[in-house]
């Protein structure tokens, strides 16, 4: 095997490697329990990893055996893989830019409102269709009654730090700040004299199946913790992608190499 191919071999082994942290990062992005009621946001980066270490591996047999036309293959089709993982994460930038949260006096969690999403992600997730599953998901799940179960008395409720998954999902299981509802535990509050004008004030329901979960704000409380992870994912998704784009233009540098060095053993060889 010639100095190119074993370079080629080497780079391709490190692509592999790059691949690993990506599905990682996918498997966390759909392992999230919110992110199992939204099935169209779970698998593209655990897909586009698997197939970064299928072709990485394609490439170091090709490499490490000299064979040309796998090589070719895996040149192109990473230079295809690379292209689609620079669009999702331009993608997932743009659609994640927008932040809808906002602080509320007196409470150490942040509430979010609907309109400051971006409008792709607000009408691909609230739009009618996907929001009755969604929510049926949401209130399948038992964070509402973890909720109860941590937090006895309004001031421990108001002032806990609360995990990511609850932050978003709180807004699903109580009434918006805004409304003046009064405390009795997380999940049952009792009516003010005069809630204000938000349309969220009249759909709470201290009904456990009800709850807030048809309310902007625990649309908007999803979608504020989907953009928090989705931004930490990123970080890992652009290592990874500028660690492969230099793997790769090494390779194609060595694969013109390898060709050359094959011209030239059989211009030796008389076979030229």
């Amino acid at each position: 095997m010639g100095v190119s191919n074993n370079i080629t071999a080497v780079l391709n082994f490190i692509a592999l490697l790059c691949s690993i942290p990506i599905i990682a990062a996918g498997i966390w992005l759909a392992s999230k329990p919110d992110n199992e009621c939204i099935h169209n946001f779970r698998w593209p980066v655990v897909l586009l990893g698997v197939l970064i270490l299928l072709v990485s591996l394609a490439g170091f047999v090709g490499a490490y055996w000299n064979k040309k036309g796998l090589l070719a293959l895996y040149l192109f089709c990473m230079a295809v893989l690379i292209v689609l993982l620079l669009i999702l994460l331009v993608f997932a930038f743009v659609v994640t830019r927008r932040d809808g949260s906002y602080s509320v006096p007196g409470r150490a969690y942040k509430e979010y409102q609907l309109d400051g999403f971006s409008e792709w992600l607000r009408d691909h997730i609230t739009n009618s269709g996907n929001w009755q599953k969604i929510r049926t998901c949401l209130s399948d799940s038992d964070v509402c009654t973890k909720l109860t179960q941590n937090y006895v008395t309004a001031d421990q409720f108001f002032m806990a730090h609360i995990s990511p998954l609850q932050a978003s999902s709180v807004r699903c299981c109580k009434p918006p700040t805004v409304c003046g509802y009064n405390y009795v535990n997380p999940t049952l509050w009792l009516n003010p004299v005069n809630p204000m004008g938000d349309p969220d004030c009249y759909l709470w329901s201290n009904d456990q199946n009800q709850l807030c979960y048809n309310c902007n704000s625990c649309k908007a409380g999803l979608l504020g913790n989907l953009r928090k992870e989705w931004r930490r994912a990123n970080v890992i998704l652009i290592i990874a992608v500028v660690v492969l784009i230099w793997v790769y233009l090494i390779a194609c540098s060595a694969y013109k190499n390898a060709q050359t060095e094959d011209l030239f053993r059989r211009y030796k060889r008389g076979w030229v």
